[in-house]
Order: C-alpha cells, then sequence, then structure tokens
C-alpha cells in the first residue's frame, strides 16, 4: 500500500498538500488538485489513519485539553479541531484544565488513558516531562504554548512580534507610560509578549517601569486591583497593553469611565462593538486548530516522519478606537 510521502513524492508536492486534497480543502489550486489526485490514483493509495489506530487498539478520537474551554481563543481551536477530525470520521474528546498548572499531569493522563488516537495540548505548566513516556505511543501536539523537557510537534503565534507592534502602535499614538497587564507571568506567552513589550520600551528610548507591569488579572476582582495600582502611581500609565484576551475582558469593568488607551493581545466577541472599539493584536485560533489536527492525522499516516517542527504564525495589529482614545464601555 502506497504511504502519504510516496503519493507527495510522485506529484512533487508535499505531504499537507496531499492531506488537503484528500479532505477537499478549497484552498488548493485546481492545477495542484489534479496533480494529486492523479498520483492518488496511480498508485492506489486509500487512507490509512483509521486502520492504524485499530491495529494499536486506539479509538478514532483525538484528546484536546485546553486551559478554560470557555476562553473564546480555545473554544475556536476546539471547535477547528472537531471539524478537521470529522472529515476522518473521527471524534473529539475535550477537557478543561481549569488554568491549574498543578493538576495538569492529573488531568491530562486521565485523557490520555481513553486510548486515545493523538492529542492536541495547551499547556498550563513550565515543563511537560510527564508526557514523555506516551510520546512514543501517540502524536502529541502542542498548541498556543510550545513544549519544554519533552519532543513535540507545536504551533504558537509570535508573541514577542506581537508584543512589540502592540507597543510600538501606542508609542505612535504618542502615548509614553505603557503598563502592561497580564493574568501570570509563569507562561511561555506572556514571557514572550512582555519580551516585545520590552524590546519597543528600548526602540524608542524609553525607560522600562517595573511599576507598570500588573499581574493577576485572573478574575474580575483582580482587574479592578491592579488598574487602581496603575492609577494610584504618582505617575499613572496614559496606556495599557493588556497581554491576553482573558485579561482584557476582566479589565473592561475597572476601565469604565477611565481615560487610558488599550491594545489586546488578541481578539474576542464584542471586542469590536465596546465604546470605544478595542484595538487588538489578531492571532487565527481557528487555524491554530486546523494546523493541528492535520499534524495528528499526519503523524498517524506517517508514523516514522518528524515530530518535533515547530510552526509559529504570524499575528497582526486590527486597530479600531481605544488606542487613541480611551475607555472601552459596554454600550
Amino acid at each position: 500500500m502506497a504511504t502519504m510521502r510516496e503519493v507527495a513524492a510522485h506529484a512533487g508536492v508535499s505531504q499537507k498538500t496531499v492531506s488537503r486534497v484528500f479532505n477537499e480543502d478549497r484552498h488548493v489550486t485546481p492545477a495542484t488538485r489534479e496533480k494529486v489526485l492523479q498520483a492518488l490514483r496511480e498508485l492506489r493509495y486509500t487512507p490509512n489513519s483509521l486502520a492504524t489506530m485499530f491495529r494499536a487498539g486506539r479509538s478514532p478520537v483525538i484528546g484536546i485539553a485546553v486551559p478554560d474551554i470557555v476562553d473564546p481563543f480555545f473554544a475556536a481551536i476546539v471547535r477547528s479541531v472537531g471539524e478537521v477530525a470529522a472529515t476522518r470520521n473521527m471524534s473529539t474528546l475535550v477537557t478543561s484544565l481549569a488554568d491549574d498548572p498543578d493538576r495538569e499531569d492529573e488531568l491530562v493522563e486521565s485523557l490520555l488513558r481513553r486510548s486515545l488516537s493523538g492529542l492536541i495540548l495547551a499547556s498550563t505548566r513550565d515543563e511537560q516531562n510527564y508526557l514523555q513516556r506516551w510520546t512514543e505511543k501517540l502524536p502529541i501536539i502542542f498548541v498556543d504554548r510550545g513544549p519544554t523537557d519533552v519532543v513535540g510537534d507545536s504551533f504558537t503565534h509570535d508573541d514577542v512580534s506581537g508584543g512589540r507592534l502592540a507597543t510600538e502602535h501606542l508609542i505612535g499614538h504618542g502615548h509614553r507610560r505603557i503598563a502592561f497587564v497580564s493574568d501570570r507571568l509563569s507562561l511561555p506567552t506572556t514571557r514572550g509578549r512582555l519580551l516585545g513589550y520590552r524590546q519597543a520600551l528600548e526602540l524608542h528610548g524609553l525607560p522600562y517601569v517595573e511599576e507598570y507591569v500588573g499581574l493577576g488579572v485572573t478574575d474580575t476582582s483582580g482587574g479592578h486591583t491592579v488598574v487602581g495600582e496603575l492609577l494610584a502611581l504618582p505617575e499613572p500609565p496614559t496606556a495599557i497593553f493588556s497581554s491576553n484576551a482573558g485579561a482584557t475582558m476582566r479589565l473592561v469593568p475597572a476601565l469604565r469611565e477611565i481615560a487610558i488607551g488599550l491594545v489586546s493581545f488578541g481578539d474576542f466577541p464584542m471586542a469590536s462593538e465596546l465604546r470605544p472599539s478595542l484595538t487588538v493584536i489578531d492571532q487565527d485560533p481557528a487555524r491554530v486548530g486546523c494546523l493541528a489536527a492535520e499534524r495528528v492525522i499526519e503523524r498517524l499516516d506517517e508514523p516514522d516522519g518528524r515530530f518535533d517542527r515547530r510552526t509559529i504564525l504570524e499575528v497582526s495589529l486590527v486597530e479600531r478606537e481605544s488606542c487613541a482614545v480611551a475607555v472601552p464601555t459596554f454600550p
């Protein structure tokens, strides 16, 4: 039986292109599609991922573990993974890590014991070496946060570039005292965005002020506390760069009627409906989910292929009103 790799070589395209043609991805050009279809016919290729699963005694199920399934970013990833899985007659099993690093190994290993065919994980921990014994048994794909102390494919966004872009945008609007606000610094995403923030300040000759870094925005109360502390400084910031959409949503109630600029790393529902509408660093969680699910299937089809590829997706700035005018409030 021909493999996907052999079909790709015969057609002169990548394995990912073969997978997209097989799954009827509309973004493949007609000429490329026909070339791949001809190779599929000539080599009599049939997908072997289901056969691989059953031979290994595993269910046609992709597990998904994310910090918070209600968070719009992770909800979009989960939905996209489900859509791709359905094209291969697979289902998904989702668990929330409750954003609790201390329980992650327990929750994830409980999921892994369900005889999954693959796992997609947005880890809440600094390291994931508890997964070492599982990596040889099934595909494990990391999303949003890359792995440490364990080898695995990952799909993340360019956090450093996004942090720099957001901060430079506020500087371009005349802000010189810019705060960095987040939930916790232990996450690699937060550290990357803070690094980009610091790079932008240095590039424009602005000092890094430790008091302008506000952490602990894990709930609405934390948002009120951090905003109160920032505004109580002798020279309070005139703008805030919020490092993720969850933190931004928790900040909104505290920023009503307060004249302060705001940019969020990450869009979310109603961000464009706030008054003023919210400027964001835009990610593409749906694409992350799609790519991660495709990688699980690719690993099942080609178990001897590489599994340490790290893909960093670009981000972009969507300018609305909050960077120049202050106070996002609900309409």
